[in-house]
């Protein structure tokens, strides 16, 4: 297989402004625990095993507990989620997924109801971050280490 072009190199600025994003996000009050649920879970949905292994191994240097990071592609079947948990997780899914549906009315109004609109800003740029990575990663075929 030939090796696909390495946007690291041939685009840096592209890439510097990737990790402003990276950096921005990190600045605001979204807690790790809510982005590495975003995280994992657009990589799921998108199908990118570099972002998967990167972002569940993160997740538990946090502290995420394994039965959490295996049961994520169930959540809405497991108990194990909170409720604002469930809300990021279900705008992840809509967002990800945004020719489906797009972000429901239902589900921004549960988001309303349980944060600020600043905190629903943070949660839809990490969402968006996440699946610009994703993007990024599968197209160049990034390889899991």
């Amino acid at each position: 297989m030939d090796t696909r072009v390495n946007i690291f190199q041939t685009q840096p600025e592209a890439y510097k402004a990737m990790f402003g994003l990276e950096k921005y996000i990190a600045s605001t009050s979204l807690t790790s625990t809510h982005k590495e649920l975003i995280k994992i879970r657009a990589s799921q949905i998108n199908g990118c095993a570099f972002c998967i292994n990167m972002h569940t191994a993160d997740a538990r240097k946090q502290g995420e507990t394994e039965q959490r990071i295996y049961l994520l592609n169930a959540w809405k079947e497991t108990t194990l989620f909170t409720e604002e948990e469930r809300v990021i997780l279900e705008m992840t899914e809509e967002i990800t997924l945004i020719q489906k549906n797009h972000l429901s009315d239902a589900t921004y109004a549960k988001a309303k109801s349980l944060f600020t609109e600043d905190y629903i800003g943070n949660i839809i740029m990490m969402i968006t971050i996440i699946n610009a990575w994703n993007r990024i990663a599968i197209a160049t075929e990034l390889a899991v280490n």
